[in-house]
């Protein structure tokens, strides 16, 4: 405990860090997913590559990536851009099907029905195709968004990784308490982070809630 009083600082800047690095390309791989999955919706023969692609993406090992990149982007090691682009890639992989499946969820008399009012394309993806879709494309984002918090942790064996480095000075001092700081940290950081997600989707589709019947008297 005296440990974790004398290291507060260092703690919330840790924990400050490790949030920034698995929430920005939770967002920017969102921004990405959604116009590839409308794509592979309106040409249905993008489907199946980009899933594919998806699952190739997802399969590079982590660490690999993270020291491969700088080399490819000419970025520094330490920067924390590659993180960030690697998060991002993972995010995309795996939110792509989630996106494409939930537009595809969409029932046909619907698009119709909107189409036949005037609705354009654009118009229609925004208040149509994407609000049907919500319940399946947070299910993809509440994954990738706790396998991010994850993943962020690995960034420490190129000496970036938020809570991750706690585990890195814990393991190199022989000393158990940062260890166990930065695994319930980060347990909390993603159960919190589902949570809001879990929140965000109920405010988002309030006619998915389903009201408790009425008991006969």
């Amino acid at each position: 405990m005296s440990w974790i009083g004398d290291n507060l600082g260092l703690i919330w800047d840790q924990l400050r860090e490790h949030l920034y690095l698995a929430i920005l390309p939770v967002l920017l791989g969102l921004l990405i997913s959604v116009p590839l999955g409308y794509l592979a919706t309106r040409f249905g023969w993008l489907a199946n590559p980009l899933i594919a692609l998806g699952g190739v993406l997802y399969s590079l090992p982590s660490i690999a990536l993270f020291i491969v990149l700088p080399v490819i982007l000419g970025t520094q090691v330490l920067s924390t851009i590659n993180i960030v682009i690697a998060l991002t890639i993972y995010t995309v992989s795996l939110l792509i099907r989630n996106v494409i499946d939930g537009l595809r969820s969409v029932p046909p008399d619907v698009r119709q029905a909107a189409v036949a009012v005037g609705f354009g394309p654009l118009r229609r993806l925004l208040t149509i195709d994407l609000p049907i879709a919500v319940p399946v494309i947070f299910a993809g984002l509440r994954v990738v968004t706790v396998a991010n918090i994850s993943m962020v942790s690995v960034g420490a064996v190129i000496g970036i990784g938020g809570l991750g480095e706690l585990f890195t000075q814990g393991f190199q001092k022989d000393f158990l308490t940062p260890v166990v700081v930065g695994v319930v940290l980060s347990l909390l950081l993603a159960l919190l982070a589902d949570l809001v997600l879990v929140t965000l989707q109920r405010v988002l589709t309030p006619w998915a809630r389903v009201s408790s019947p009425v008991k006969a008297a």
